[in-house]
């Protein structure tokens, strides 16, 4: 008797399934990974530098290298208020003073990965750029902040890796 085949790929991923983090440790090396609240959009990205590498030898037929990688994440964000001290959420708080700030204080190290567990996790040290939204007496105020890479993006275990399967986690296969 034979083992039926695994099931194909066919339940499909949310945008909604990242968890963006910010390290609000003081302690080089000790990270306090804290959620940043409110994501409502969420678009990381890596994007090459391609240089032409062409030579006689691809007879005519252009020849392309990647010589260097950029990345970048670019969010929306609900701005969080405590809601009785009106005091905003500290991790919004740190992304917005850094985004004012030069020299090491203008750096945060973040982390963002899949909430369901699958294996996408990425870390790296980025640049912030806080800018609110705006709008009329009926909008909620939402600010699209953009983090620049400052050096590699680096794979990690993911944090929500904990045991269970993908299915599980996410309510089944639909």
């Amino acid at each position: 008797m034979s083992t039926p085949p695994p099931p194909a790929e066919t339940v499909t991923a949310l945008a909604r399934r990242y968890r963006l983090e910010l390290d609000m440790g003081t302690t080089p090396g000790t990270p306090i990974w804290t959620l940043v609240p409110g994501v409502t959009e969420f678009t990381p990205k890596v994007e090459p530098t391609q240089q032409d590498v062409t030579t006689y030898d691809a007879e005519g037929w252009s020849e392309q290298a990647v010589t260097m990688l950029a990345w970048s994440i670019e969010t929306t964000i609900a701005h969080r208020a405590h809601p009785t001290t009106g005091v905003f959420n500290a991790a919004q708080e740190a992304l917005r003073r850094a985004s004012r700030s030069f020299g090491a204080k203008s750096y945060v190290r973040v982390r963002y990965y899949d909430r369901n567990g699958a294996p996408d996790a990425q870390e790296g040290s980025a640049l912030v750029t806080w800018e609110p939204d705006g709008g009329g007496p009926d909008e909620v105020d939402t600010i699209k902040v953009t983090l620049t890479g400052s050096g590699p993006l680096v794979e990690i275990t993911n944090p929500a890796a904990g045991g269970g399967t993908f299915a599980a986690k996410t309510g089944g296969d639909s």
